[in-house]
């Protein structure tokens, strides 16, 4: 098989058979007209079949595809052993560039002790909420650590990064509120803009005239109005200007929420996150959320805030009220990363100069970095899905494990490969992998896309 289609008349030629192919009766199918009972009852079990949604169609439209034009899928391969700069793909060792560990914590032996003195102590589970049975020291030692390290009073831990944004959001706003959002924010934001019901403007990427006009325009017809922004945006690697948007949530009246899930333990001369970075005083951010699962190498999300905010969603919030307590285990193995990080700056000043050695090394081959700020995330922009997922096939066949990110994740003409930069990475995995990309994506360029045309457009 072939890595791509290359020349019009294949690509038509890719088209019409992957058409074809979905268009096959199943061997044996009956042609002889149906009664009308028939057609009522086949139309009824069709209603409930996931086979027929149209989700569930472009899903093996795409998947014919890149089968007939021998286009391997990235996504879903069985890794082994720890997530690290280099990783076990299907029985093979490679340097990692799609896990975000970014300051080599995971495996570290203070944060695996920590974790299994918490599995001794505690077991493997709460076995409950912990607004009933399930609260633990251990919950508490963690939550005084994030407070601390965010500048705030107080902050509260769940089970799931997406979860926390979508409960908090989808618990704070109702249908008489506004959210004013980056058009680049992370889903867990525009799941949690869904279920409050409220109104959402969305503001082209870093564009803060934009959100001003917004809230200018909007606010009033709002009994509450929200603004929300990444500390270090997870598809392009930039930061927003927080003092700006401090200026205009005290101009219009509005909370502010800064989503650090990507900049805590990045950003920062002690890995504060982007108030650090940018010198803004955090008691100016109304509600700070983060995860465990990045540089703090557990699982899990947070918020940070005022003790009044924390109580209310101690109570209210309903991802944590109605879901278990968090495993003790990752608790003790996020507070053990949080000290390691303090003890060893190290780590965040290796991770600042990989970054930057990356973008650099990128910029002087001729590659799109996009808007990256060269901290942990940086993007190579491709220019369209096939391709990207090409450019991904070849350099893990050269040795390196990076996972394209393609539409509908981002626009078509932004789709990239997405590198997660850690502490750990030498500069022999950079220039390497620079290298291998500045060598076969002009190949790869040469021959023509037809996702155009299998989406019929």
């Amino acid at each position: 098989m072939t890595e791509g289609v290359r020349s019009s008349d294949e690509a038509l030629d890719v088209v019409t058979r992957v058409r074809q192919a979905l268009a096959q009766p199943s061997a044996g199918a009956e042609r002889a007209p149906l009664r009308p009972t028939q057609v009522a009852a086949a139309e009824e079990r069709r209603r409930f079949d996931f086979g027929t949604l149209p989700e569930y169609e472009v899903l093996k439209l795409q998947k014919a595809a890149g089968e007939i034009a021998g286009i391997e899928n990235p996504f879903y391969r069985l890794h082994d052993g720890r997530a690290a700069e280099t990783t076990s793909v299907e029985g093979r060792e490679v340097i990692n560039f799609s896990s975000y560990d970014y300051l080599g914590l995971n495996g570290h032996p203070d944060v695996g002790a920590a974790a299994k003195a918490a599995i001794d102590k505690f077991g493997t589970s709460v076995g409950a909420s912990r607004l009933t049975a399930g609260e633990r020291q251990v919950h508490r030692d963690l939550e005084a650590l994030l407070a601390e390290l965010h500048g705030v009073e107080d902050a509260l831990s769940f089970v799931s990064g997406h979860a926390t944004n979508v409960s908090v959001i989808g618990g704070l706003l109702g249908p008489d509120d506004l959210l004013v959002s980056d058009t680049l924010i992370h889903n867990s934001v525009v799941e949690g803009a869904k279920l409050s019901g409220a109104k959402r403007i969305l503001c082209s990427h870093g564009d803060v005239e934009a959100i001003e006009r917004a809230l200018r325009l909007n606010r009033r017809r709002h009994r509450r109005a929200l603004i929300i922004v990444e500390g270090l945006y997870s598809m392009d690697g930039d930061m927003p200007d927080l003092a700006a948007l401090v200026r205009l949530k005290r101009r219009y009246d509005a909370w502010l929420m800064v989503d650090e899930a990507h900049s805590v333990g990045v950003l920062g001369t002690t890995g504060r996150g982007i108030a650090e970075e940018q010198g803004v005083d955090p008691a100016d951010v109304d509600i700070w959320m983060g995860t465990l699962s990045k540089a703090l190498a557990s699982t899990g999300g947070y918020v940070a805030g005022s003790r009044k905010l924390i109580e209310l969603l101690k109570y209210t919030s309903p991802g944590f009220v109605y879901s278990v307590g968090g495993c003790p285990s990752v608790a003790a193995a996020a507070s053990a990363a949080i000290e390691v990080m303090r003890r060893e700056p190290w780590r965040l000043e290796k991770l600042r100069q990989n970054g930057q050695a990356f973008v650099a090394g990128a910029k002087a081959r001729g590659l799109d970095v996009g808007l990256s700020i060269g901290a942990s995330v940086v993007p190579i922009i491709v220019g369209n899905s096939p391709n990207a997922v090409i450019l991904s096939h070849r350099l893990l066949a050269r040795g390196y494990n990076v996972i394209p990110i393609i539409f509908p994740g981002v626009a078509e003409n932004q789709s990239r490969l997405r590198f997660f930069i850690t502490s750990r990475h030498t500069s022999e995995h950079i220039d390497g992998v620079l290298d291998a990309i500045a060598e076969e994506l002009p190949e790869i360029r040469k021959a023509p896309s037809f996702i155009n045309v299998v989406a019929g457009r």
